[in-house]
């Protein structure tokens, strides 16, 4: 692979140590809570036959990403850079590896999270705001358009955008918490209509993680802040405080939920904190839902552009091809084209997309195999890098050496083959676009054949994301 020239140093040339505490634990909050919290407690109540088996896994959760969340403080702070886990890759693997993970950021991961984000805002913002037939693309188009403006005027204003955006969505979660744990009488103990249906035991362990740890999700972005916090021990710490608010938050909401519908109704419910609202407010729980919903979605669209754009500066920064990708702007601290580029794609996504919206389980399905398969390759990185360079001083040592490094390799190992245990048409279509890298990846090598025979073995792979195709081969 080309490398780009023009003496760049590691950390990207124009990054400069811009965010405290506070700053990078706003972010972090805002990256991990999402969508997932207001609609996955129901399909993990599903799984589990009893309400403290539904507490244990949401508290596993937390526990196990606070584990990986240490492992990547040690490779963050041993090596800054604003391509985060693709530099990480990139110096384990070589630069095919980084490349493929970089394009998957760029093509899908990223832009797609942003995009289904986007769409849950304009949803929620129109039941608040009605924009006529088009409200839901137009207040997703808003959106995102609005949140790339801001960011580009600074990463100081993203900043504190963010802290206020986190501030006001903890408070709505507990307020949430409250509302189930105080305001209504406890729902009749029962069990969950799924649980007979479901097989106990190692697949419907694994499947109620990867629910659970996807709520979870995104706290590994802070590795693209590496480069830009005030030390070493400010990522360390922003990741800790962060990880544990949320598990806290998340332990609450899903006492309140129980108590409030018990745990059939909460794994019944499509919507349940709206339906626990509604139960504790009567009919003016719509509106607020709504207004905590849009409020969440914005959050996490705001941290997802400040990190997502750092990778693809990154990919433009090393690869000939990608350059035009390297623009940063010294005095704002912001990566231009890495926002344009992300913003154009988020919107052609929404732009296209909104016929064939299939809800927060298709995007389960559509990152959680390429998510868990990198995921894997960078704690296995981890492993391979402190054998390799045992003298590097690190600023940040994971305690208790291998033995986080090895739990987190296990976890990622098991839910890579849970996700694809499960897989359907998303979790393809999302290996597929994975394989479309490889295209740009041959062609810098000035390799036409492999990069045709890589453009068919993409199009046969997206082929069977098809219902019809699958249908028709597997019955």
């Amino acid at each position: 692979m080309s490398l780009a020239g023009g003496g760049r140093g590691p950390h990207g040339p124009e990054a400069r140590p811009l965010l405290g505490v506070a700053d990078a634990t706003g972010l972090v909050t805002g990256l991990v809570i999402g969508a997932g919290i207001f609609t996955l407690p129901s399909q993990v109540a599903a799984l589990v036959d009893t309400a403290w088996q539904l507490y244990a896994f949401w508290i596993a959760g937390g526990l196990l990403s606070l584990i990986a969340a240490l492992c990547y403080a040690e490779l963050a702070t041993t090596y800054p850079d604003v391509g985060g886990e693709y530099a990480f890759l990139r110096r384990s693997f070589g630069v095919d590896c980084a490349f493929l993970f970089a394009w998957s950021r760029a093509t899908v991961t990223v832009t797609g999270s942003l995009a289904f984000l986007a769409f849950a805002y304009g949803d929620y913002m129109s039941v608040l705001l009605p924009l006529g037939p088009h409200s839901d693309a137009l207040h997703a188009v808003t959106g995102v358009l609005g949140l790339t403006i801001w960011n580009l005027s600074g990463l100081g204003r993203g900043s504190w955008l963010q802290k206020l955006l986190t501030s006001c969505e903890v408070l709505a979660l507990v307020a949430i918490a409250i509302a189930g744990l105080v305001l209504i009488e406890p729902a009749a103990a029962s069990a969950s209509p799924a649980v007979s249906a479901a097989s106990p035991g190692l697949a419907t362990t694994g499947l109620a993680l990867v629910f659970v740890l996807f709520a979870y999700g995104g706290w590994n972005d802070a590795a693209y802040l590496s480069a830009e916090t005030n030390g070493p021990s400010v990522l360390v710490r922003a990741l800790v405080i962060a990880l544990v608010l949320v598990t806290l938050l998340y332990l609450l909401v899903n006492v309140a939920c129980v108590r409030g519908l018990g745990l059939a109704g909460v794994a019944a419910s499509d919507t349940v904190v709206a339906d626990l609202l509604a139960r504790a407010l009567g009919p003016r729980a719509g509106l607020l839902i709504s207004a905590v919903v849009a409020l969440a979605m914005l959050t996490s669209m705001n941290a997802t552009l400040i990190v997502g754009a750092r990778s693809n500066f990154a990919l433009g920064r090393d690869y000939v091809g990608f350059g035009w990708l390297a623009r940063w702007h010294t005095g704002r601290g912001v990566p231009v084209t890495g926002l344009l580029l992300q913003a154009a794609l988020a919107l052609l996504l929404v732009l296209g997309g909104t016929l064939s919206r299939e809800g927060l389980r298709a995007m389960v399905d559509y990152t959680a195999p390429v998510f868990w398969l990198f995921f894997l390759l960078v704690g296995l990185g981890m492993l391979k890098l402190r054998r390799a360079e045992p003298q590097r001083v690190r600023p940040f040592a994971v305690p208790f050496y291998p033995l986080p490094a090895l739990v987190f390799c296990a976890t990622a190992a098991g839910l890579l083959w849970a996700s694809l245990a499960y897989a359907r048409s998303g979790a393809v279509a999302g290996l597929g676009a994975l394989l479309s890298g490889l295209v740009p990846l041959a062609l810098t090598r000035r390799r036409p054949g492999l990069a045709l025979a890589a453009a068919v073995l993409t199009a046969a792979v997206l082929a069977l994301a098809l219902p019809g195709v699958r249908t028709a081969l597997f019955g």
